[in-house]
């Protein structure tokens, strides 16, 4: 019994030192890690879509990061690292797109649908407005209007 908890203790130890092994920094200077991680902040995860490089644990956002630190170590600037993702990978790597004539749908559509909406909402309690008209009541109906209030008041009395 105490073989089989050893057994079992040991296989299910070594997917997790291995993932510790991973989450290591490949760099042992930690000015290039921290840089690493800055700039992966900035950068899309190809996988996730709604995570950074920095924190997903996707396959290709390991390699992305280390191939920024192989960059880094070889001399290049963020801005160069950026360039060669961007041109290699699309704007779409860039987690915050910058504003240009391909973005424009995505930095305003949101204001031009609220702009619609609120057009929307004016015209329509607008109409709206127009259609309640106050018209007093005439004789016959005030008369029947009484007739109706007195017979429920004589109802609940009773």
């Amino acid at each position: 019994m105490k073989l089989i908890v050893v057994f079992l203790a040991i296989l299910f130890s070594v997917p997790v030192i291995a993932l510790a092994k991973e989450a290591r920094p490949v760099s042992d200077d930690p000015e290039l890690e921290k840089r690493v991680m800055a700039l992966s902040e900035e950068l899309r995860c190809l996988v996730c879509q709604n995570e950074t490089l920095a924190g997903s644990n996707a396959e290709l956002a390991v390699n992305l990061r280390n191939q920024i630190r192989e960059q880094m170590t070889a001399g290049k600037s963020d801005r160069e690292i950026i360039a060669f993702m961007t041109e290699r990978y699309g704007k779409f790597i860039l987690f915050r797109p910058p504003v240009d004539r391909t973005t424009y749908l995505l930095w305003f559509g949101p204001f031009i649908l609220l702009l619609a909406a609120l057009i929307f909402l004016f015209r329509y309690v607008r109409r709206r407005r127009e259609l309640i008209v106050d018209t007093p009541l005439t004789a016959a109906e005030r008369r029947r209007a009484e007739d109706l209030l007195q017979t429920e008041s004589g109802k609940t009395a009773a």
